[in-house]
């Protein structure tokens, strides 16, 4: 009983923010912030979990298509802090629904030449309707499923862009065990986390939907990020095949 009791309490703390957002004031303020906000928090996070990340994508080209040269899809992509890890020459799309997002990407690209990149949309993880279907090697999401309106949603537009036997990178942070005291603070800090980490949700089950797609493969690991005591410490890491 306390839970909800402590989350209706930060609901009415939160009710200026939640009308300023029904009046969409919120969103246009806080997406021209936002990016500033990564650019400078990302690069810590990156260096945190720089050897993860040279781990995770260093099978990245053993999913070549038949061109020769990797197809690469990143999702969310922020302000590219991922390119850094991506094999020299992938032919890379980035898909990100903030557009204020592309100086940061510009940025990272003249840091990054042996990336090519070939697009960069505007668009939700939800639709990628300006990607064929079946006409990438590999679609890249890092601390992306945790705030996308429906990670079903996302995943479904995922394997339909994937070729057969594509493959889906990602790095999530997830909800903790639901019997203990991090989950308990994830839910109760869930609605102010949603507003100030522009609609992440701290407690989503991110592997458990992974898990219902219809992947043929699926090769997942749960770990947890330093420092331990933070709400996002519980991650998910791995890779699923189409």
């Amino acid at each position: 009983l306390l839970l909800p009791l402590l989350q209706r309490c930060i609901q009415l703390l939160l009710l200026p923010i939640h009308l300023l957002s029904c009046l969409g004031i919120w969103d246009v303020i806080y997406k021209r912030v936002f990016p500033y906000v990564m650019a400078k928090v990302a690069p810590a996070f990156n260096q945190k979990v720089y050897r993860l990340k040279q781990e995770l994508f260093s099978t990245l080209r053993d999913f070549t298509g038949p061109s020769g040269q990797l197809k690469l899809l990143e999702i969310g992509t922020g302000t590219g802090t991922n390119f850094q890890f991506y094999p020299a020459g992938c032919r890379l799309t980035c898909i990100d629904p903030n557009p204020n997002f592309s100086k940061f990407l510009l940025k990272s690209l003249s840091e990054n030449r042996h990336v090519k990149l070939e697009r960069s949309l505007v668009a939700s993880g939800e639709d990628l309707s300006q990607i064929q279907d079946g006409s990438v090697d590999v679609v890249v999401g890092t601390l992306v499923l945790c705030s996308v309106s429906s990670c079903n949603g996302v995943l479904r537009e995922v394997l339909r862009v994937l070729r057969l036997g594509g493959a889906f990178y990602f790095l999530e942070h997830v909800a903790a065990d639901r019997s203990s005291r991090t989950y308990f603070w994830q839910k109760l800090c869930d609605p102010l986390w949603k507003y100030l980490g522009d609609g992440c949700c701290l407690s989503r089950e991110t592997q458990e939907e992974l898990e219902k797609m219809n992947f043929s493969e699926l090769n997942l690991r749960r770990i947890r990020v330093a420092p331990f005591w933070t709400l996002t410490s519980p991650h998910i890491v791995g890779y699923a095949v189409k």
